[in-house]
């Protein structure tokens, strides 16, 4: 039987991710119904994407029996409120990066997925290329040796986007680009809490931080130096460092497609390549690992994702939360 999805909201992200779904056999994946809050926008979208319903609310979408799991692709402010209105309503949920705009709203969320015995997964994407499963099978078999460093540079010109300068819709580079930094170290070191964080940057008239360079310290003399910047272009890449020799994946490490080994090893992929019509992100057919992983997860009766657990979700909110209380950002860390 088909996985069955709904799609909430109707914006860049959603497009490329229903291009992905569409990529893929209807025998495995179909799509009943996309929702957005401008009805007009939601049955433009589904024009184009050959959906067969489209709501001009998200409560529609949320109340049709048809829908097994939903993916959130609104802004950030409003992540809390969807997934929690879509848990008590007995949806499973893919919601995207970051879950909710802080620690206390994603645990929250967790608790209510846990009660209701519901699938949710944060959307880290990232976390199901194959390049990130090669590499972490690089790890685990020593080859790198003890694992010592990871390094991470994420800049990209986008302090004039509205959804990263204005505080209103959830903006700020933590969360829109350094998550993908913070993941791919907790991924490294195990999903452990690091046991201090020194973070300092910049933050933009709005007061959303938008320059942050920051240190994770861990037990066993390990660390993970990031930085990310909306202020210029530079090289984004990934690095893992051990006492045998390091791995990394090439920009755009968050959806890298080239992963650089020891002893001049190279693993390349070929991403998928979706419906066919144009994405707006780069890289966007690897969003059909991730559709990939939420169908086996929920076909194994799994309520969270080996790839992206629950904890780990809260744990990244908890560093997010402590980066921007150290750079200087209020306002959100407690809502």
């Amino acid at each position: 039987m088909a996985t069955r999805w709904g799609i909430l909201g109707a914006g860049k992200i959603s497009n490329d991710f229903v291009c992905c779904i569409q990529g893929l056999s209807r025998q495995d994946h179909q799509i009943i119904a996309v929702a957005a809050r401008n009805a007009e926008k939601a049955e433009k979208f589904a024009d184009e994407h050959n959906i067969s319903k489209w709501y001009g609310s998200y409560e529609e979408l949320m109340c049709n029996p048809d829908v097994e799991v939903v993916y959130v692709g609104v802004t950030n402010p409003q992540h809390f409120s969807a997934v929690q209105q879509l848990l008590d309503r007995g949806k499973h949920v893919l919601c995207e990066k970051p879950m909710t705009i802080n620690a206390k709203q994603t645990q929250e969320l967790v608790d209510l997925a846990r009660t209701k015995k519901l699938f949710l997964m944060e959307a880290m994407w990232s976390r199901c290329f194959p390049t990130y499963e090669r590499l972490r099978e690089e790890i685990d078999s020593g080859n790198l040796g003890e694992v010592v460093q990871v390094n991470v540079n994420f800049c990209r010109k986008i302090e004039n986007v509205l959804r990263v300068s204005k505080m209103e819709l959830g903006g700020g580079v933590t969360r829109d680009i350094g998550i993908y930094a913070l993941q791919f170290a907790s991924m490294v070191f195990g999903g452990r809490k690091p046991k201090q964080i020194v973070a300092g940057g910049h933050l933009n008239d709005d007061g959303v931080d938008m320059a942050v360079s920051t240190t994770l310290v861990y037990d066993n003399g390990q660390l993970a130096c990031l930085s990310f910047s909306g202020k210029a272009n530079a090289q984004s890449e990934a690095i893992v460092i051990g006492t045998k020799g390091e791995a990394k994946i090439s920009d755009p490490f968050w959806s890298g497609t080239t992963l650089h080994l020891p002893h001049e090893q190279v693993f390349n992929i070929k991403l998928p390549d979706g419906s066919g019509k144009p994405f707006c992100y780069v890289n966007s057919g690897g969003l059909t690992y991730e559709v990939q992983e939420v169908r086996k997860c929920l076909k194994k009766g799994l309520l969270e994702s080996p790839l992206m657990k629950l904890e780990e979700s809260v744990l990244l909110a908890q560093m997010m939360d402590e980066i921007m209380r150290q750079v200087g950002e209020i306002g959100r860390a407690h809502v």
